[in-house]
């Protein structure tokens, strides 16, 4: 019997990011993170809009969006599949680099509760949460990102 692993930063998130946590939890299994193939997307499929796969590269451009929900896509007002994430994230550059870095370093997930609002500030940014994932267990290769996201009634300026 597996003991419960859930993380004392996961009291208090989101329902949305409660439930990414423990599907990453159940697929890595005894493993430190899941494999990129354990993950199913139609099980993911009302998170996919605000869902991003963030490959882990080994040159100078470190993180390259691989996928892009649609959501995200919407927010950024257009679409960084295949681009390096330090030319093409709308949060301040230093702190994503942060929260990626970490990630890798740490080979666990981590939760950015920073609120940011889109370029065009129809959304607002909440909590984002940062989930490795590794092929061999030791590397994180991929990094699956989740962000809760809200529709603004009024642009904020």
């Amino acid at each position: 019997m597996l003991r419960d692993r859930t993380p004392d930063w996961l009291t208090g998130m989101p329902p949305e990011v409660a439930v990414l946590y423990r599907y990453w939890d159940e697929k890595r299994g005894q493993r430190r993170m899941p494999r990129r193939a354990d993950l199913d997307p139609a099980d993911l499929t009302p998170y996919l809009p605000s869902i991003l796969l963030v490959d882990v590269v080994a040159d100078e451009r470190l993180y390259v969006y691989r996928l892009v929900g649609t959501r995200e896509v919407t927010m950024r007002g257009n679409d960084p599949t295949g681009k390096p994430v330090m030319e093409n994230t709308f949060l301040d550059r230093a702190q994503a680099l942060r929260n990626y870095d970490q990630v890798v370093l740490s080979k666990a997930p981590l939760v950015d509760p920073t609120p940011t609002t889109s370029e065009d500030h129809e959304w607002l940014d909440m909590e984002t949460i940062f989930l490795p994932l590794s092929e061999d267990d030791s590397e994180v290769d991929k990094i699956l990102v989740y962000t809760v996201q809200k529709r603004l009634s009024r642009p904020i300026f």
